[in-house]
This record gives C-alpha cells, sequence and structure tokens, in this order.
C-alpha cells in the first residue's frame, strides 16, 4: 500500500488546491484532505463565532423585552406606585444593556485576533456580563476564584473569550436541574503559565467519551438545546484547535454524577517576565 501511494504521488509536481475548489473538484488525494481540513477550521470558527453572536443576540432581546413590558406598565397605570416601579426596572435594563454594548465594543475594538498580552480577568469578567441572565434562568450559580496576582498571557482575547464561552455553556447544558459553575484563574507553579479552570457540577462525561472529547463532530449530546446551542460537536474541536494555535494546552477531568472540569494552560506574556 505504501508504493502504491507513492507512485501516485510521483507522476507529477504537486499543486496548490484553488482557493475556490469545491471538494469535486480536488482530484489528488492529500490534496482532497488538506481541503476538507480547511473546510473544517472554517466551520469550527463559524461554529464559535455563532455561539458568540447567539449569546450576544439573546442578551440583547432579553434586555429589550424588559424595557418594552415595563413601559407598557407605565403607560397602563398612571399610579405613582407602578411607574416609580416601571422606570426602576426599565433603568436597571438600560444600565445592563450598557455593560452588553461595553462588552461587545471591547472585544471589537481592544482586542484583536492577533497574539498580544491579554488579561484573562478582564475576559471572564465580560463573558459573565454576556452571559448572566441565561445562567440565571438555568438556575445556575457562578463561583469565581481570580488570583488577581495572575500575569497577562500571550492570546488573541477574542479567541480565548469564545473558547470561555462555549466551555461554560457547556457546563450549562450539563445541568438541566441546576447547578454550580466555578472558574478559577490562577499562575502555575512553575511561573511559565496560568491557568485557567472551568468546572461544573453536572451529569459529569463518561470514562469511554473522554478520549474523543476534543474529536471534531464527537458529540454526547442529541443536538441543540432549546436555545439553539451546541450538538454539532464542532465547539470543543474548535476550543483544542485554538489552545494548541496558542502553545497551550487543554484536557478534561470528569466523574459521571460529580461534573467536569476543563484546565486550560496558557503561556505567560514574554513582556511579563522580563518586567519580573
Amino acid at each position: 500500500m505504501q508504493s502504491q501511494h507513492s507512485s501516485n504521488t510521483s507522476h507529477s509536481p504537486a499543486t496548490p488546491v484553488p482557493a475556490q475548489a469545491t471538494a469535486a473538484e480536488v482530484v489528488d488525494p492529500q490534496h482532497q484532505i488538506q481541503y476538507l481540513k480547511n473546510e473544517l477550521k472554517k466551520a469550527q470558527a463559524l461554529a464559535a463565532l455563532g455561539e458568540l453572536t447567539s449569546t450576544a443576540t439573546h442578551e440583547f432581546n432579553n434586555v429589550l423585552m424588559t424595557i418594552i413590558n415595563y413601559a407598557r406598565l407605565g403607560i397602563r397605570n398612571r399610579d405613582d406606585a407602578s411607574r416609580d416601579k416601571a422606570l426602576s426596572k426599565i433603568l436597571e435594563a438600560s444600565e445592563r444593556a450598557a455593560k452588553i454594548t461595553a462588552t461587545i465594543l471591547a472585544q471589537a475594538k481592544n482586542r484583536s485576533e492577533s497574539m498580544e498580552p491579554t488579561d484573562l480577568g478582564a475576559i471572564v469578567s465580560d463573558s459573565l456580563v454576556l452571559l448572566e441572565r441565561e445562567m440565571r434562568k438555568y438556575r445556575i450559580a457562578i463561583e469565581t476564584q481570580l488570583d488577581p496576582a495572575a500575569p497577562k498571557v500571550v492570546a488573541s482575547g477574542n479567541q480565548i473569550q469564545r473558547v470561555l464561552l462555549n466551555l461554560l455553556i457547556n457546563g450549562r447544558q450539563s445541568m438541566p436541574e441546576g447547578g454550580t459553575i466555578l472558574i478559577r484563574l490562577s499562575p502555575s507553579s512553575d511561573g511559565k503559565f496560568v491557568e485557567l479552570v472551568v468546572r461544573d457540577s453536572g451529569s459529569g462525561i463518561p470514562r469511554e467519551a473522554l478520549p474523543h472529547i476534543f474529536d471534531a463532530f464527537y458529540t454526547t449530546k442529541d443536538g441543540p438545546d432549546e436555545s439553539g446551542k451546541g450538538g454539532t460537536g464542532l465547539g470543543l474541536a474548535a476550543c483544542k484547535e485554538i489552545i494548541d494555535s496558542h502553545h497551550g494546552r487543554i484536557r478534561v477531568e470528569s466523574t459521571v454524577g460529580r461534573g467536569t472540569a476543563f484546565i486550560i494552560r496558557l503561556p505567560i506574556s514574554k513582556e511579563v517576565k522580563t518586567a519580573g
């Protein structure tokens, strides 16, 4: 089989795969494999971006509905107590809308897709703003242990936020009856990495599934949940690819009936090491 494969690749020099080629147009087996890998990367990126867009849109919709409903309440009821309540709720919802807007603008302006010194604590805080109402709706308590001494890491803030949102949504989906998610951020003992842990108290992952959990299209879910999120098998595969591209590591620990923890290690920024 090996000699046959070699002979197939020695007929003529390999030609690049056209950027707009389809799978049917790519005849050479090696090129077809590369083409499919490229398409998978695109699908993974779109899946991760779709989760973020869906989350932000959902949160904005909730805020707007709150404002609309309490505005109607204030119009229908002319007594001072009802109007004061309506105005208070509208103000509260407007302040939340401002926080969501600030979070999205921070992602668009202050973070980039390029590798640069990045504050993981700020990414955790911004992500929790986006998911605050969703977590409350599904009775998920969020606990944080963010070491203020944790240094910046070399990362794309946008990409790391997609990873974190994916892990938080996965954790929420594993606890249909409610539960707790712990987010811990701390420097590693060797001083070379920062460790980010997302631990849930959910149903856990069967032992036989753990070796495949980061495989593309592998999923333990039946499909998207009621909010339309998850179930494609692309989320965790995309997470691993992002962390790998950062020269970091992601691993999973899980016990059925007790919960799951995803542990991410990212290298500390060289600027921090030099300053130290």
